[in-house]
């Protein structure tokens, strides 16, 4: 981080064109998250007995998962790993990671037939050892937890010697300066124990989503079962960590006028195509050992959604991100970023619902309207309460002279026009 960069509340105009539209899209996702909580699973969604999950558990839940690992993955890049330059992006990460996870959990009540009994996994009356899905819980929630403990310091940062509080709640003021200033060297001892945990847990439960389809292998197509599925989720998470993140500083640095952290970025670009080969070989060799290889070049549904998920979020990020012209250009950065992330999603679209071929099933699956606006209605909350968050807090590192130079230059207003949270 450049001496003259700090991390402070961002200060540009929060009602946009593309704010508006947002909030627009979310209250209809709002209006369908009450109808299926009212009226249930049956009737909002296309879900029956064949299939048992849909778009909810594959982008909302699996999908989700995954692009928030940007939060773990830079944190034991700058943290455990000493990268002291990507400091920088730790907290805009930290606060993607969280909100992702959070947004997550609301898009599991969703699909949860009986969401009142989420807190199940909670008590130890009731954990069941041998579960999958129980250590994919239990390490979601903790790891959700772990989220918020990283982000007290930015929340003790923003308000500790601002404590100003009015008339008779004046006599307050001390004693909450105090508590703010024993949590802040409380938080500055035990931080690093968070950050570790938080790196812990994401790989737990980032490879238990793959165990869970390891146990259907008569349900699920060749291309995409494998006894290395945790394994392969685990890879293809960490190889995303990173895009997810230039993906967001970018947009964000669009959103808000100022300049994109152009030498932190190109750097942590180096990494992808690496991450991304190890993950492209793995899966190569997989399916070469099983045998499976042929099913690639039937082209028939399974083998062109096979094809566009590697082609699009493998392949392509790894060519365009190991030519060092692409890395120094935030163009390049944001469309090979892009890809990888989509890439992502679709593997986890392709896994839980693509690949599910249930024995018994007598037709197909499509989601709900209802499906479908609570999912894109989550996505818009999720960029609202970012967009909020970062004008309270300090999360995004400001360099005051050039934010000042960008928001003053009619042109660089016009062009970034285009861009929906303008």
């Amino acid at each position: 981080m450049h001496n003259h960069e700090q991390p402070s509340p961002i200060t540009s105009p929060f009602f946009t064109t593309g704010t508006k539209i947002l909030f627009g899209i979310m209250s209809l996702g709002i209006l369908a998250y009450l109808y299926r909580m009212f009226y249930g699973l049956g009737a909002s969604t296309n879900l029956d007995n064949q299939y048992p999950w849909g778009i909810w558990i594959a982008i909302d839940v699996a999908s989700g998962v995954a692009l928030a690992a940007g939060g773990f993955t830079t944190a034991a890049l700058a943290e455990v790993f000493h990268k002291e330059k990507y400091h920088v992006i730790i907290r805009p990460a930290l606060l993607t990671a969280m909100l992702g996870y959070t947004f997550v959990v609301i898009g599991l009540l969703a699909d949860l037939g009986r969401y009142y009994n989420v807190w199940h996994p909670m008590a130890p009356s009731m954990w069941q050892g041998n579960s999958v899905l129980f250590e994919v819980g239990i390490c979601v929630m903790i790891y959700l937890t772990v989220l918020y403990i990283e982000f007290l310091p930015i929340v003790v940062e923003r308000f500790k010697g601002r404590v100003n509080f009015p008339g008779t709640l004046k006599s307050l003021n001390k004693i909450t300066e105090s508590v703010l200033g024993i949590a802040d060297t409380t938080l500055k001892r035990v931080t690093f124990v968070f950050i570790i945990a938080g790196v812990v847990l994401s790989c737990l439960h980032q490879s238990s989503l793959g165990t869970l389809m390891v146990i259907a292998p008569s349900k699920m197509h060749p291309l995409w079962y494998t006894p290395l599925l945790p394994l392969l989720f685990l890879l293809s998470a960490i190889s995303v960590g990173f895009p997810m993140v230039i993906f967001e500083s970018i947009l964000a640095s669009r959103s808000f006028h100022l300049p994109p952290e152009r030498h932190v970025l190109s750097s942590i670009a180096k990494y992808v195509p690496i991450l991304l080969t190890i993950y492209f070989i793995i899966r190569v060799l997989d399916l070469v050992y099983r045998d499976a290889l042929g099913y690639i070049f039937t082209f028939d549904g399974h083998s062109i959604a096979f094809l566009i998920e590697m082609s699009v979020g493998v392949l392509f990020p790894i060519i365009m991100l190991f030519n060092p012209k692409v890395r120094r250009s935030m163009m390049g950065l944001f469309v090979s970023a892009t890809a990888a992330v989509i890439g992502v999603a679709i593997n986890r679209i392709n896994v839980f619902l693509v690949a599910y071929q249930p024995p018994y099933g007598n037709g197909s699956y499509f989601p709900s309207i209802f499906e479908i606006a609570v999912t894109i209605g989550l996505i818009s909350a999720l960029v609202l309460v970012y967009r909020t968050l970062v004008r309270i807090f300090p999360v995004i590192s400001v360099d005051k002279t050039a934010h000042e130079a960008e928001m003053a230059n009619p042109m660089h207003r016009s062009h970034n026009s285009g861009w929906v949270t303008k």
